[in-house]
């Protein structure tokens, strides 16, 4: 007898249905489509269903690039920008201006 999935749990059939599928291609084909998904503001994993012609999701998603820091990432950080290692807030702000920097300096004039 086949048991009954509580209510709860009904909007997550879909998902729990789905298989992820693993591609493993070329490095050139990889980099080709991970760059067609970043051109067209899509993941890779949408740019892929739009190119099999697979319906994507459409709705913007907030832009964010992400990177994990560990304990002693915090205390590298904190000795560079000369905080404390427990002042993760400033420690973020610096390390976002820093990023800034870095793409304001390696492609200043690239469009000029």
């Amino acid at each position: 007898m086949a048991r009954k999935i509580p209510d709860k749990w009904q909007s997550s059939v879909k998902a729990i249905k789905a298989v992820q599928v693993a591609f493993d291609m070329e490095e050139k084909i990889q980099l080709s489509i991970r760059k067609e998904a970043l051109d067209a503001g899509l993941s890779p994993s949408e740019q892929i269903r739009d190119i099999l012609g697979l319906p994507i999701n459409k709705r913007p998603k907030r832009p964010r690039l992400t990177v994990s820091l560990s304990p002693s990432d915090y205390q590298i950080l904190a000795e560079k920008y000369q905080l404390s290692a427990e002042d993760q807030l400033g420690i973020k702000k610096k390390l976002m201006d820093d990023l800034v920097s870095h793409i304001n300096s390696n492609y200043s004039g690239e469009n000029e």
